[in-house]
Parts: structure tokens; C-alpha cells; sequence
């Protein structure tokens, strides 16, 4: 039978990780989650033929995919590059690099947080659910914002939320795992390497916020995710953390591999993609993963040189990091902190 349905496009969820790569701080993985409004949208898709034509699904996806568009229907207030006047959301690369402040990231995360429901006031805050037990961390905190002001923070919330609500648009949720030197030694050992275990915790992030955005209000869910490493293949991950579905894989190759699960109204499309910042809701939380890994290690950096003043801060990727943790040698024996609380070995 050659039946349309409409519906709204419902939720697009971007998840994105920071700190994949260095040996010391936290790996950390965001996921933000917006609900779309798309009314009388249809998808022209036939139903009997949603579950097993690739083709089709993939262009009715290309076609809200084009519909719903977060920098096309925040364009008054979202910038893709540094600026002044307008709420930077971009890759956290584009927007972060050493030495030139945290400002630009911080405006977009901050204003985020304060859009889904929070404005964390300082670090402890901030962190509260994410700061382990380990001393690096126990006795550090700081105000927020750092690089500018709770009144450019305000006033940008004020302008984004107004523009969100012209678009039809919330951000609903700004989620964040931090996976510290010990969790993440005993991931890449039980699963092998470091990309399953950024797979497994990304997807078990995804899992989470649909729980929370699915039981705020039922829909569409569509996500996206940057790709975990050199890895094409996710049906066998994606069938572990959702084992009461049956995944359909529609795609599976260097730039993307696409996935599917659900019914037409309630349909889950994901796709992992390279360069998946290009996407609002990934950009977001690439900069959100990246704001709580820079502060995370500021945390790390000033615990060592309050008691070291001579030794210079790392950002803990590989080569500074040795330098580093040769020159804390004496004192982590002193203090009898474990390398595998300290050093990633993968």
C-alpha cells in the first residue's frame, strides 16, 4: 500500500568526543539533544517499504535532513566561525586553541547549559558529577565564567533562546561522560583498543539521552556521531547497548556508516560520519567536551604546580606528556599515586 504519514522531525542528537589522544587528563564524550519542530512535514516514504529500501529511507533522510537544518534556522544568532556579535558553534578546533582563552568556547557552552536548564556558577559546580576521587581534582575550584562575563553569557542566552523559539527549536539536554586514566585503562583492556572503547562509551551517551529525551516527548530521533577512530562498522556495538530492537544497517563505508531501527513515528536513524561538526548539534558537543577536558586539566596542571612551581602545565598528549611525568616522577612516588591513575597507556 502506497501510504504517506507525517510527522515532526522530533529530536536530533550530536554526540563528539575531546581527548582521544593524549596520555594523561580525561577522555570526555558530549551529546546534545534539540527537538525540532517540522509540522506537516511529509517524509514520503511507503510504510511496508521503510524497514527494507535503502534507497528511499536514505533520500526521505537527505530530505529533512535539508528541512531541519540547525544553522539554517539559527542563523540570526549561530555562527560556524569565531564571533563577536553572534554565538560561535563550531568545531571545537576552529574555536579553541592554546594560549588564546577559552572565550569562544566558553559563550557557546555556557549559554547551552543555560538554555537546556543550567548555569553552572563555578568548576565544583560544574563537575560536581564528574570530578573523581582522585587528589589532582579534590581541592581545585574557580569561578565561571573564565574568559568572559555572566552578562555576555545573559544577554546570549537571552538572543538564543528568542531565536530558538522563532525556529521552533530547544536545545533540550547538554550531556557529559569523563572517563579518567583508570576507566579508561580498564576499557581499552577489556575491549581490546582504544576506538571500541570511545564506541562503547559514546553509544552507552546515546542510550542515556534518548532515555531522557524520549521520555520527555516520544518521536523521529536523528543522530549524529563523528567517526570513533578508523572504524567502519558499528551494528555489533550499536546491538549491544540496544538489544530489544533490531538494527538495520543501511550504510557502512570510509566517510559513513549508517544505521536504522524503530518504526515509521518513532523511527532512530544514526550515522557516523567524518567531519561530523559540520552538524550543529556535533559542533556543540565537540565544544562541550572540549570546554570540560580544558578544565579538567587546568584542575590536574595546578595540582602539580602548586607543588612544583618550576614545571610547566601540559595539555598531556604524547612527547609532553613524558616530559611531564618525568618531572612529577618524585613526587607521585612521594605521594604514592598509581601510574594507572595518572598515565593512559593507550
Amino acid at each position: 500500500m502506497n501510504r504517506r504519514y507525517t510527522a515532526p522531525m522530533a529530536w536530533m542528537i550530536g554526540i563528539d568526543e575531546a581527548g582521544y589522544g593524549p596520555n594523561l587528563g580525561p577522555l570526555v564524550v558530549a551529546a546534545s539533544a534539540w527537538w525540532v519542530e517540522e509540522k506537516n512535514a511529509e517524509c514520503g516514504v511507503r510504510n511496508a517499504e521503510f524497514h527494507s529500501n535503502t534507497a528511499v529511507l536514505a533520500a526521505a533522510g537527505r530530505r529533512r535532513s535539508a528541512k531541519t537544518c540547525l544553522y539554517r534556522r539559527l542563523a540570526k544568532i549561530v555562527s560556524r566561525a569565531a564571533c563577536d556579535k553572534k554565538l560561535a558553534i563550531a568545531d571545537s578546533k576552529q574555536l579553541y586553541k592554546p594560549g588564546l582563552g577559552l572565550r569562544q568556547l566558553e559563550r557557546g557552552v555556557l549559554v547551552g547549559f543555560h538554555g537546556s536548564g543550567t548555569l553552572p556558577a563555578n568548576w565544583s559546580t560544574l563537575m560536581a558529577r564528574h570530578a573523581p576521587p582522585h587528589p589532582f581534582y579534590a581541592d581545585y575550584d574557580c569561578e565561571l565564567p573564565i574568559d568572559t562575563t555572566r552578562e555576555e553569557i545573559a544577554d546570549l542566552s537571552t538572543r538564543f533562546h528568542a531565536a530558538c523559539g522563532f525556529a521552533e527549536v530547544k536545545l533540550a539536554d547538554l550531556r557529559v561522560r569523563l572517563v579518567y586514566p583508570q576507566e579508561f585503562n580498564d576499557l581499552t583492556t577489556h575491549f581490546g583498543n582504544k576506538a571500541s572503547a570511545l564506541s562503547h562509551v559514546s553509544i552507552g551517551l546515546l542510550r542515556e539521552t534518548m532515555q531522557m529525551t524520549l521520555g520527555l516527548r516520544p518521536g523521529l530521533v536523528r543522530v549524529v556521531c563523528d567517526k570513533h577512530g578508523g572504524r567502519n562498522r558499528y551494528a555489533a556495538l550499536l546491538q549491544h547497548h540496544f538489544p530489544d530492537v533490531w538494527i538495520d544497517t543501511l550504510a557502512e563505508s570510509g566517510p559513513a556508516s549508517r544505521y536504522a531501527w524503530g518504526p515509521p513515528e518513532s523511527r532512530v536513524d544514526i550515522c557516523f560520519r567524518v567531519k561530523g561538526e559540520a552538524e550543529l548539534p556535533v559542533a556543540l558537543a565537540s565544544m562541550t567536551a572540549k570546554y570540560h577536558r580544558e578544565l579538567a586539566m587546568r584542575a590536574f596542571n595546578a595540582f602539580w604546580w602548586s607543588r612544583i612551581p618550576e614545571l610547566r602545565p601540559t595539555a598531556g598528549y604524547p612527547g609532553d606528556s613524558r616530559r611531564f611525568k618525568a618531572g612529577i616522577v618524585a613526587l607521585q612516588k612521594e605521594l604514592e599515586i598509581d601510574d594507572n591513575c595518572l598515565w593512559r597507556w593507550r
